[in-house]
């Protein structure tokens, strides 16, 4: 894990660096954004860092820097598959419990 990672914000605003971290650098390649399952895949990640109360917005706004769209437009772009919240893949979904 990197130092960036580590130092997760445990106020509202994202720093830069962590924003590079997750929207380009090794963050996002755990992530996979674009791909179904994104943002799952950021709660799980940016979730050992950041409250839970704060992480759903986290990924939302992540999502947002990363892909140009919100969870709820990807999700209308993949033609109704991985809709947020209420649907992530099984595999996902098995992790998040």
């Amino acid at each position: 894990m990197s130092e960036a990672a580590s130092k997760a914000s445990p106020h509202g605003a994202t720093p830069d660096h962590l924003k590079d971290y997750w929207v380009h650098g090794e963050g996002a390649a755990k992530i996979g954004w674009g791909a179904p399952d994104d943002y799952y895949r950021c709660v799980l990640e940016l979730g050992k860092y950041v409250s839970p109360g704060e992480v759903h917005g986290q990924c939302e706004n992540l999502h947002e820097l990363a892909t140009g769209m919100s969870t709820a437009e990807h999700a209308e772009a993949l033609g109704g598959k991985d809709k947020h919240p209420s649907t992530p893949g099984e595999h996902v979904a098995a992790k998040l419990k």
